[in-house]
C-alpha cells in the first residue's frame, strides 16, 4: 500500500536493518515454542519462515548499503547489528530441530545453522570494529537513540546461547569443552561492554539527556539476550558466581523492562 515509503525505508543507512527485526521475531517465537509449549512442529514452521526471510535481509540490506554513493560517521550505529544478529539467532531453536532430524535433511539443517552463526557473528565483529571507530572518532549518539549503545549485548548474547546449543546438538563434536570455553570468553567481551554501556547512559543522564522513546526497548532485548548466555554458561559450566551475575542481571533487565512499558503505554 505504501511502497515508494517501503523503499525509503530501505535505502536508509539506519532505518533499513530494523527490517529485519521481523525476521528475528518469528525466530524467538520458534524458541518459545519449544521450550514453553514444547512444540516442535510449530517450531518448525516459525523457524522455517523466519530464517528465509533473515538470510534474505541478511543479504539485502548489505547490498543496498554497499551500492550507495556515501554514509556518513552519524550514520552508523548498533542498529547495524540487527542482520548479523538475525543469523545468530537462527541456531537456537535451530540446533534442536537439527537434532530431531536424520538422512539429508539433518545434514541441510547442519549447514544452515553452522552457515548462519558464522556468516552472523564474523559480520558483527566488522560491525563491531567500525562502531568502535565511530565512537572514537565521532560524537556519541543523539540523546533519543543513546539506549542503541546497549544492543552490542544481543549479538554477544545471542552468539553464546547459539554456540552452546550448537556445540550440544552436534552429535559430530566429540570434544565440546573447547567451544563451551570460547563461549565463556565472548561472555567476557559482553561484561565488558555492559559496565561500559552503563557508564555511558550515566553520562548521558548527567551530561546530557536521556529522553523516552521506543529506542528504550533497545536496552530490552540486548540485556534479555545477555541474562539468557550468562544462564547457559552457568548452568553448563556449573559456575555459581556466573548464576549469581546472571541473576542480578535478570532483575536489573525487569526493573528496566516495567519501566519502559510504563513509559510506552503512557505515550
Amino acid at each position: 500500500m505504501y511502497r515508494d515509503n517501503a523503499l525509503n525505508d530501505l535505502y536508509h543507512p539506519v532505518v533499513s536493518h530494523f527490517y529485519g527485526t521481523i525476521a528475528i521475531a518469528l525466530l524467538v517465537l520458534a524458541v518459545d515454542f519449544i521450550v514453553v509449549f514444547h512444540n516442535l512442529w510449530f517450531a518448525e514452521v516459525f523457524w522455517s519462515i523466519g530464517t528465509i526471510l533473515t538470510i534474505l535481509f541478511s543479504i539485502l540490506i548489505p547490498y543496498v548499503m554497499f551500492i550507495q554513493e556515501k554514509i556518513e560517521p552519524e550514520k552508523i550505529t548498533p542498529a547495524w547489528y540487527i542482520p548479523p544478529v538475525g543469523l545468530i539467532v537462527i541456531p537456537m531453536a535451530g540446533s534442536i530441530i537439527m537434532a530431531n532430524t536424520i538422512g539429508v535433511l539433518r545434514e541441510i539443517m547442519i549447514t544452515i545453522n553452522y552457515f548462519c552463526w558464522g556468516a552472523g557473528f564474523l559480520l558483527y565483529v566488522a560491525l563491531y570494529a567500525i562502531c568502535m571507530y565511530r565512537y572514537i572518532t565521532h560524537q556519541l549518539p543523539p540523546a533519543r537513540i543513546a539506549p542503541t549503545i546497549w544492543i552490542n549485548l544481543g549479538p554477544v548474547g545471542a552468539g553464546t546461547t547459539s554456540l552452546y546449543s550448537l556445540t550440544i546438538h552436534s552429535y559430530f563434536i566429540s570434544c565440546k569443552e573447547p567451544l563451551l570455553i570460547t563461549g565463556f570468553f565472548l561472555w567476557g567481551l559482553g561484561l565488558w561492554w555492559l559496565v561500559m554501556a552503563i557508564l555511558i547512559t550515566l553520562h548521558y543522564i548527567r551530561n546530557i539527556s536521556l529522553p523516552y522513546s521506543l529506542a528504550w526497548w533497545a536496552f530490552i532485548f540486548p540485556l534479555d539476550a545477555y541474562v539468557s548466555a550468562t544462564h547457559s554458561i552457568a548452568s553448563t559450566l556449573s559456575i555459581g558466581i556466573v548464576d549469581y551475575i546472571g541473576l542480578t542481571l535478570y532483575f536489573l533487565l525487569l526493573g528496566i523492562w516495567i519501566v519502559t512499558v510504563l513509559k510506552t503505554l503512557k505515550i
